[in-house]
């Protein structure tokens, strides 16, 4: 499944409401927060504050899908094709301004 799939999964789910999606800073509070539950649950799993006894269980791919969600949300809602942009982006990563920029396996 490409990232249009999703986008047209989130947009037929957004559809259903009035308005379809939120407002531009709401959008951004949202993946926000999500972004925090994602470290929230990261800092659980492999740093020193572990969960109290009476926090919920979350795993962290039910978050990262919250993100990914969210991410959707704001490319529809501005007409970005993720597709599109991930392309771009890969290609610049393959083949321009940071093909040498990391140290490569040998």
């Amino acid at each position: 499944m490409g990232l249009d799939e999703y986008q047209k999964d989130v947009d037929e789910w957004a559809n259903q409401f009035d308005p379809a999606y939120w407002p531009a800073l709401e959008q951004l509070a949202r993946l926000t927060e999500e972004t925090g539950e994602v470290a929230r649950e990261i800092n659980h799993l492999h740093g020193t504050k572990k969960k109290k006894s009476s926090e919920e269980t979350k795993e962290l791919s039910d978050e990262l899908v919250d993100v990914i969600f969210t991410i959707c949300c704001i490319a529809n809602n501005h007409k970005i094709n993720l597709d599109e942009a991930w392309a771009e982006m890969m290609n610049k990563k393959m083949y321009g301004r940071d093909k040498n920029r990391f140290e490569k396996k040998e």
